[in-house]
């Protein structure tokens, strides 16, 4: 993605999604500012933008898209459309009724599985969904988010083994903001 486009992209999501005031995170953390995911995952033109940026982002050897509950699985499956690629519905855990699965779709072992998730932070869910694959014989090495808000030069998935590709940056977004 060129320079410009990126910029251009971070404004639509910075102008949409950007909310101000004290928000706790999924980590337990206290933020004063919050991308909501959900208003660009909702709009159809700037979650195709997103979608068709995490194309370029994805590894050659991906076999299936792992949509998170719940903001990835709309950025897995627009990008699923986008590519031809399968997508997997990866749930927080194992619903307890029916076919008590952790991910919904086709079968995990053995495959490659390319994370999608919207926004990463300290990456608890995408760990906690790695641990999760893995012991169900999946093989993940890669999540591509929409959103890294984790500090500058920090993969805050190391300790898991993963590489962390986003589509945008807190700092890229934050030098919007503050043009």
């Amino acid at each position: 993605m060129t320079d410009a486009h990126a910029a251009s992209l971070a404004a639509d999501i910075d102008a949409l999604c950007r909310l101000t005031g004290s928000f706790t995170l999924r980590s337990g953390q206290v933020a004063s500012e919050y991308f909501d995911k959900y208003l660009f995952e909702s709009d159809p033109m700037l979650l195709r933008r997103v979608a068709e940026q995490m194309v370029g982002l994805l590894p050659d050897d991906t076999e299936l898209l792992g949509g998170l509950e719940l903001g990835g699985v709309p950025i897995a499956t627009m990008v699923s459309a986008l590519t031809g690629q399968p997508a997997l519905f990866v749930r927080k855990k194992a619903k307890e009724y029916g076919t008590c699965k952790l991910a919904e779709g086709p079968q995990v072992e053995g495959r490659r599985i390319t994370i999608i998730e919207d926004v990463i932070t300290t990456g608890g869910a995408v760990r906690d969904a790695t641990h999760a694959l893995r012991e169900a014989g999946a093989i993940v090495e890669t999540v591509v988010c929409a959103i890294d808000r984790s500090p500058e030069g920090e993969n805050p998935l190391a300790d898991v083994d993963l590489e962390v590709r986003s589509v945008l940056t807190k700092t890229q977004l934050d030098a919007v903001s503050a043009s």
